[in-house]
């Protein structure tokens, strides 16, 4: 069985596989439009990044092969990890590895954010974004440790490929940053 991550499941996938694979599932873009109670925040909603139907999108991520008992443990994890926890829906896709001497595309299992699920929030700016997670943490750590490290993914591992929305979102926190530790400065120095 492969299973597709385009989240932080591209540097934390949990669970164990037999091998991994950078491509990409086509018909979805990648969009902070996920929120998130438990993983990158708390009561409050945050934003975490989902998967919405987009024509002629495409989303790089990694693919995971899991074999034997791998399966069941690794699709018990994920069932809690993204779906009862995340509000994500399971979908079957064609994932396209990176590689150049690449066979056919891969079937393999990707959760969806969708828009019916009682955690989504929907479009905003990428600068409501960013503000978003700037404030936000849970017990997978803070949400800025979540878009920096996508960010890094895309830069290193996917050159080729654009993500505006994603790296839109990180510019914006950027710009904010060297406000928020300037405040937190002068608040220590008085």
């Amino acid at each position: 069985v492969w299973i597709f991550g385009y989240g932080s499941l591209v540097w934390r996938p949990g669970f164990e596989f037999t091998s991994r694979k950078v491509g990409f599932i086509r018909g979805y873009s990648r969009r902070f439009w996920q929120g998130d109670t438990f993983h990158r925040g708390s009561e409050r909603m945050v934003r975490a990044v989902g998967a919405a139907v987009g024509r002629g999108a495409c989303t790089w991520g990694v693919a995971y092969e899991v074999r034997g008992e791998q399966i069941a443990a690794s699709l018990q994890y994920l069932n809690m990890r993204e779906a009862v926890l995340g509000g994500y829906d399971t979908k079957l896709v064609k994932f396209h590895p990176q590689e150049k001497d690449a066979e056919e595309p891969i079937l393999a299992l990707v959760y969806i954010a969708t828009p019916q699920n009682p955690s989504y929030l929907g479009p905003a700016s990428e600068e409501d974004i960013a503000a978003q997670i700037i404030v936000s943490s849970g017990c997978a750590g803070h949400n800025i440790e979540y878009l920096l490290r996508l960010a890094d993914f895309m830069r290193y591992f996917c050159p080729q490929a654009e993500d505006k929305h994603l790296f839109s979102i990180e510019e914006a926190l950027i710009s904010i940053l060297p406000c928020l530790y300037y405040t937190e400065e002068s608040l220590e120095e008085t």
